[in-house]
């Protein structure tokens, strides 16, 4: 295994963390700024406009859609790295250079099962940041860390689809930006399992979508927004269905490999900013006539902080080599692996670095709180950790001996 980076894509690092430490880390106070600002005035899911600053340089230095393979030409070994930086600043990175979820895994979907007129219509625009999309798959009255359990019903009537159903959790839905969800309903309620579910291309606008609320984490407030979303007598056309009828089951499995990636080093980046931050204040807090850094508890901290980043983003490195050499079905156990590490460990590192801080880590007044609530949401997004587990267990009983 080899996980050093290409000639591009090392290039591509150097001139991203120029653009995180030129652009991006100045930009969080005005961000912040801003969102207090519109939410003021009664629009909490307005993008603040420095935004949209930092999108118009991240496309003049070529720092646009590096995710998506067939855009880009990077690997998902390449990208990995690129994914961590991001981390360091997880509300505004992602978004500057077009990479924020859940658009980049729409756009992989769009990309992989689109049709032409569909890429047109929603891929083109997505592309170019002019857009943004939603993915509603999990509802409020069912276990959906079970796909099979989802019972939002998609039905055809001449022409159409009919869409009846509550979803949320739908991230995006809330921004104002937001024209396009991808709804995942049972097509064939009485078909096999895995072939019940279809996905549809479901426009904002259409007559029947009503956004109830959008829900908060730990009390924050994401400014894309997680949307809460019924569907009533909502009526598209056939040809916004993804892939073919049943499909929906193995379209949601193909979104999620390398998207895990994407989520699991920015995770990686989040872990290493707190334990940046939690070094510097280590070594300029005093405490007991000495710095905390001087103290065993805070040097253990810091030293299990270190071994578990690395082990971690070596355990995802190794999952994106081998989605690029062998693919994401022979990855599957790697991938569940990941899901389930990455976000321990981010929370851990940051749950370590708040406790350094005191008091001040819990505030808004460093990112360690804020960081900490993503952390912990992707312990159940995109399936929970039990899911995960289960998944390697069972693998791993199967193995040959």
């Amino acid at each position: 295994m080899d996980f050093a980076p290409g000639a591009r894509a090392a290039e591509l690092t150097e001139r991203l963390q120029a653009f995180m430490d030129e652009c991006v880390f100045p930009a969080e106070a005005v961000y912040a700024e801003q969102r207090r600002a519109a939410a003021a005035r009664g629009r909490p899911h307005a993008l603040p406009p420095v935004v949209q600053e930092l999108k118009a340089q991240a496309r003049s230095r070529g720092l646009w859609n590096l995710f998506l393979p067939a855009v880009s030409g990077l690997s998902v070994l390449d990208y990995a790295p690129l994914a961590e930086l991001t981390g360091w600043s997880p509300e505004i990175a992602p978004e500057a250079l077009n990479c924020a979820a859940p658009d980049t895994g729409n756009m992989e979907v769009l990309q992989l099962v689109g049709t032409d007129a569909q890429r047109r219509q929603w891929l083109e625009p997505l592309l170019a940041g002019e857009i943004r999309s939603g993915f509603a798959m999990t509802e409020p009255d069912v276990a959906s860390s079970d796909a099979r359990n989802i019972r939002t019903s998609i039905v055809r009537d001449g022409d159409e689809y009919v869409v009846q159903g509550r979803k949320w959790w739908t991230t995006g839905a809330a921004d104002e930006r937001c024209k396009v969800l991808i709804v995942m309903g049972r097509t064939d309620p009485d078909g096999p399992p895995n072939a019940q579910q279809s996905m549809l291309l479901v426009p904002t606008d259409t007559p029947g979508v009503e956004l109830v609320r959008s829900l908060p984490v730990f009390g924050y407030t994401d400014q894309h927004g997680h949307g809460e979303i019924v569907f009533r007598d909502v009526r598209v056309p056939v040809s916004n269905l993804l892939g073919q009828e049943g499909d929906g089951f193995a379209i949601a499995q193909a979104r999620l490999g390398p998207g895990r990636v994407h989520h699991c080093m920015r995770l990686m980046g989040m872990a290493q900013r707190g334990l940046a931050l939690m070094v510097e204040r280590a070594r300029t807090r005093t405490a007991f006539g000495r710095p905390l850094a001087e103290h065993g508890m805070v040097e253990r901290q810091v030293a299990e902080a270190r071994i578990a980043i690395e082990a971690a983003r070596l355990l995802v490195l190794k999952t994106a080599w081998l989605i690029d050499t062998v693919g994401g079905k022979a990855a599957a156990t790697e991938i569940a692996a990941i899901k389930v590490l990455a976000p321990r460990v981010a929370c851990q590192v940051l749950d370590d670095a708040i406790q350094v801080f005191g008091a001040a880590g819990v505030s808004d007044d460093v990112p360690l709180a804020a960081m900490y609530a993503g952390a912990r949401t992707l312990r159940i997004a995109d399936g929970p950790d039990e899911v995960h587990l289960r998944s390697v267990a069972r693998r791993e009983l199967r193995r040959p001996r």
